[in-house]
């Protein structure tokens, strides 16, 4: 049985961090920044520091909802800051474990020496689970309802 793929795993088969955007930065810009990289978000660095993301929920449930200009108002006003944080030594299964528990979509990064090493995403650990599905799904639920439906009862 191969080992669980960890977060340090994941981030190798991404691309360095380019997507990213200073808080002071209005939202128009970060919107036109999301479309030129393709993504659903950046990474909001001040003076080097890693400090939060802002992607396209924050647009729509702060900025839009609430009848705000994205042309009045900074990346600070409507970014996320408190995404769970997770290790490079994290497994997949703790990303997923994490990102259900606390209804995120993103997941911070941290190497041991507290720096920023990176962002995982829901769609990163899609594609884990579909690459490795093998392991992923052993059959358990389908042997377990095959001996349910043979019983005579299937729910």
């Amino acid at each position: 049985m191969r080992a669980m793929k960890t977060v340090e795993d994941i981030l190798r088969t991404k691309e360095s961090v380019s997507n990213t955007i200073e808080p002071t930065a209005m939202v128009i810009e970060a919107l036109q920044k999301l479309i030129a990289v393709n993504l659903s978000y950046l990474v909001v660095f001040e003076g080097g520091e890693y400090t939060g993301i802002f992607c396209e929920r924050d647009y729509t449930r702060k900025l839009v909802l609430q009848g705000r200009s994205s042309r009045d108002t900074m990346v600070r006003d409507v970014m996320t800051t408190e995404l769970p944080e997770v290790t490079l030594n994290d497994t997949v299964e703790d990303c997923m474990y994490q990102m259900n528990t606390r209804g995120a979509r993103y997941l911070a990064v941290f190497n041991d020496n507290n720096e920023f090493a990176g962002i995982i995403t829901i769609h990163d650990l899609l594609r884990e689970v579909l690459a490795s599905k093998e392991q992923v799904f052993d059959n358990t639920l389908a042997n377990s309802l095959l001996d349910t439906e043979e019983g005579g009862k299937f729910f």
